[in-house]
């Protein structure tokens, strides 16, 4: 088992954050160990292959939770959501989050970095009620402890059959008004503020990070990938009706998105300060976005 002083636990090491502060922990040399259900799936497997430690565990079977966190320093905290027609289920979210906190404190772990969902001014509008009952049980247990609230994904525009992101027949659909500026971030960034807290735990406990490298209206976003990929894109907003149909809580946020003093507000060049190698969305292209995008649009 690996040493104490420098473990680390990844939760949701098979989804889009974990996986990515897996993978940059590792890269640095860092020890990982991934807790994930089916060891066999071809995410854990590739970081087995990196040099994770696998630890076979499930969320909603808390006796698991124990011994995937018994010699580790710190955890990653990820716990996945649950979205269906009636909205989040708070409860199970929170439960998750929770029952992680509770096996931390029983093995003894030192510190927890949570990343949940960037807040708004109105959080019963936004799906965030799990998440800060999450960040209420880790004020409360003693552990040293930092929060990220990562804002919408650069990577999203990677989604495929969905019915508000991603790009489809040379569209961009999403519920927020073409000309807002809306923030965005690079996962690889969110991996980043996840190693700096673990690198250094004191200078990082108890804060609070609205994470963000961008703030782009979706029309001058939906032009950038055209010019970096050569596709023609147009972007398109979901009409309210539509919204509608998916759920209840997916049309308060088209709602919100129009209103004028709402939306996310990460202070991104105080960000910059604390990571001078942040991504703008042009960045996040030149590097690894628009190539992806390519191989997408092409097929």
């Amino acid at each position: 088992m690996s040493a104490r002083n420098d473990l680390v636990l990844i939760t949701g090491a098979t989804g889009q954050q974990g996986g990515a502060t897996a993978r940059r922990l590792l890269a640095a040399g860092r020890p990982v160990r991934i807790l994930v259900r089916d060891p066999e799936s071809a995410v854990a497997q590739e970081l087995a292959a990196l040099g994770a430690e696998v630890a076979v565990g499930d969320f909603d079977a808390p006796e698991t939770l124990g011994p995937a966190v018994a010699g580790a320093r710190a955890v990653f905290l990820v716990p996945p959501a649950v979205f269906g027609p009636s909205g989040w289920n708070v409860e199970v979210e929170a439960g998750r989050g929770e029952a992680v906190i509770a096996a931390a404190l029983q093995a003894g772990v030192e510190q927890v970095v949570f990343t949940g969902v960037a807040s708004f001014k109105k959080e019963a509008n936004w799906g965030a009620q799990g998440k800060r009952r999450i960040e209420a049980a880790l004020r409360a247990s003693g552990l040293r402890w930092t929060v990220l609230r990562p804002v919408r994904f650069m990577e999203n525009y990677l989604m495929q059959g969905s019915p508000v992101d991603g790009i489809a027949d040379g569209v961009h659909r999403h519920l927020f008004p073409a000309g807002k500026p809306v923030q965005m971030i690079a996962l690889d960034d969110i991996a980043a503020f996840a190693e700096l807290a673990f690198l250094d735990p004191d200078r990082f406990h108890g804060r609070v990070l609205e994470l963000a490298g961008d703030d782009l209206s979706f029309a001058a976003a939906t032009a950038l990938i055209s010019e970096y990929t050569g596709y023609p894109l147009r972007y398109e907003e979901v009409p309210e009706s539509e919204a509608a149909t998916i759920g209840e809580q997916v049309a308060r946020v088209w709602k919100v998105s129009r209103t004028e003093d709402e939306g996310w507000h990460a202070d991104i060049p105080a960000l910059r300060e604390i990571l001078p190698s942040l991504r703008t969305f042009e960045t996040w292209l030149t590097e690894t976005g628009a190539a992806q995008l390519k191989s997408r649009l092409a097929g």
